[in-house]
C-alpha cells in the first residue's frame, strides 16, 4: 500500500502529483496488469448489466480493454458497450454506444469518442480509471470533476454500478473526499477484486 498519510493525504494536489508518478512506475513494472486484472474479475456476476460504459485509455491509466471484452463475451450480444464524450469542460460526460469496428473522433478534450450519430445511452455498469483508491470506495480522479459530475447525473437517472480500475499499488489509507465526490462500488486490480458496495452485482 502506498502510505500517504496526514497532511499529504489531505492535500489532493500533492496526492495527485505523487500518484501520477507512481502510476507510471507501476505500469512500467507490470505492463500486463490489465490482462491480470481481467482474470481477477468475477465476471459471471456481471451478467445482469445491459450497457457497460468504458473509456479510451489515456497515458498510464489501466487499460479497460481486457475487462470490457470479458464482460461483453459473457453477455453474448446482450450487453452493449458505450464510451464517454466530453462536450465541454464543465458538463457531465455523455455516453454513446460503440462497437470496436466503429471509428472514433476527438471530443472536446481530444479524446477518441463515438461520433454524434451514435445513440446516447445511460450505462448501468461503469468502468472508471483511478489515480488512487481506498477500501471504502474513495476514488481520486484527474481533478477536473468530470466523473463526479457524471456519476451524480447517472445515479439520478438509474441505478449504476461503478467499477474502478487501478494498479494494486494505487491503494491509499484514505482518499480525501469532499461533499460532491462520488464513491465507486468496487475496484479491480491485477491482484484482487475489492467490493465496497452494499449490494453486489
Amino acid at each position: 500500500m502506498f502510505g500517504l498519510r496526514d497532511k499529504a493525504a489531505g492535500d489532493k494536489a500533492k496526492l495527485r502529483k505523487a500518484m501520477r508518478l507512481l502510476r507510471r512506475q507501476l505500469l512500467d513494472d507490470a505492463p500486463d496488469a490489465s490482462r491480470r486484472a481481467a482474470l481477477r474479475l468475477p465476471v459471471s456476476r456481471f451478467s445482469r448489466f445491459s450497457i457497460v460504459g468504458a473509456y479510451c485509455v489515456q497515458g498510464t491509466e489501466l487499460d479497460p480493454g481486457p475487462i470490457l471484452h470479458a464482460i461483453l463475451e459473457l453477455g453474448q450480444g446482450r450487453i452493449q458497450a458505450a464510451l464517454p464524450v466530453a462536450v465541454d469542460k464543465k458538463s457531465a460526460l455523455k455516453f454513446r454506444l460503440w462497437r470496436d469496428d466503429q471509428p472514433l473522433i476527438p471530443d472536446a478534450y481530444g479524446i477518441p469518442s463515438p461520433a454524434p450519430a451514435a445513440p446516447e445511452v445511460a450505462p448501468n455498469l461503469l468502468l472508471t480509471p483511478l489515480l488512487a483508491f481506498d477500501r471504502k470506495g474513495g476514488r481520486l480522479g484527474q481533478g477536473g470533476g468530470h466523473y463526479d459530475r457524471t456519476l451524480a447525473v447517472l445515479r439520478r437517472q438509474r441505478p449504476v454500478y461503478v467499477l474502478g480500475l487501478a494498479f494494486a499499488g494505487q491503494e491509499v489509507d484514505a482518499v480525501p473526499m469532499g461533499p460532491h465526490d462520488q464513491r465507486v462500488d468496487a475496484i479491480v486490480t491485477e491482484t484482487e477484486f475489492i467490493e465496497v458496495a452494499k449490494k453486489a452485482p
